[in-house]
């Protein structure tokens, strides 16, 4: 097993548990107490864990989950940017599908003006987005749901509604984005349904500003090789922008607006 591998190993261990002693790591992985030390010091310099005696526990920039309400202003400005970038991406008559986030909301205004077009989303935000205007130029289809704090719909019900259907793009926001976890939320029915959602699409797009980069979620639903393309600003650290080039297919980065401004 490569250390990438064991890192993931663990930290998935971690959030399970809540904390993991070294001993059972070296049960747990079959390597020595000193190779799971190693990995544990790369895992705490990377802010995914915190060292403590005799184990770890999840470092403080995994978070807990956020509602939409709670989404910083400072972010706001990269967001939108983000969301006409990817509108920008479809075109009239398509099937696409979004996910929910505060990202792919803003997205949903910008679809109101496109034709024809079929959305599927698991978010109520996201359906009354695209419908804010000139509501009989698309179609919208609500996979239903269990709702979650985020606004997201999720569960069996969504899931066998997604399985259902078959769109080319899927526009995914993300509440955190690292090397080791991937791409991940704080809900796990969130993540069993954004896995749905990816299984059910010819191209997956991420769409995650430049904070979410090393911000680690309970849930990871797929690693970061699995976009097709991923959108993000210019506000994201020049080592981001290597790991994330050899990683996604294409890297799309656009300028962060002006507050206040709109595309």
């Amino acid at each position: 097993m490569l250390a990438r591998q064991r890192q993931a190993r663990i930290l998935d261990e971690v959030r399970r548990a809540g904390g993991v002693r070294v001993s059972e790591l070296t049960v747990l992985l079959g390597v020595s107490d000193m190779t799971v030390r190693r990995d544990l010091d790369q895992l705490s310099a990377e802010g995914a864990i915190q060292k403590v005696h005799g184990g770890a526990v999840l470092g403080s920039h995994v978070t807990e989950e956020p509602g939409l309400e709670v989404t910083p202003t400072s972010a706001q400005p990269a967001k939108q940017a983000i969301a006409a970038q990817a509108a920008r991406m479809i075109t009239p008559g398509a099937a696409v599908a979004l996910s929910a986030g505060a990202t792919t909301s803003l997205m949903g205004r910008h679809l109101a003006s496109i034709p024809g077009l079929t959305v599927v989303t698991n978010s109520t935000a996201v359906a009354d987005a695209v419908c804010s205007s000139d509501a009989d130029k698309q179609t919208v289809i609500l996979t239903g749901g269990i709702r979650t704090p985020r606004g997201a719909l999720v569960g069996p019900v969504a899931d066998a509604t997604i399985g259902s259907l078959h769109f080319g793009q899927l526009f995914l926001g993300v509440h955190g984005m690292d090397p080791v976890a991937g791409y991940t939320t704080p809900d796990l029915a969130e993540a069993g349904t954004n896995r749905a959602l990816m299984d059910r699409a010819q191209v997956v797009i991420m769409l995650a500003d430049s904070s979410k980069w090393q911000t680690v979620g309970l849930a990871g639903f797929g690693p970061l090789s699995a976009a097709d393309i991923l959108i993000t600003d210019d506000g994201l650290p020049d080592e981001a922008r290597a790991v994330l080039q050899g990683a996604v297919g294409e890297l799309v980065i656009v300028p962060a607006l002006a507050e206040g401004c709109r595309s």
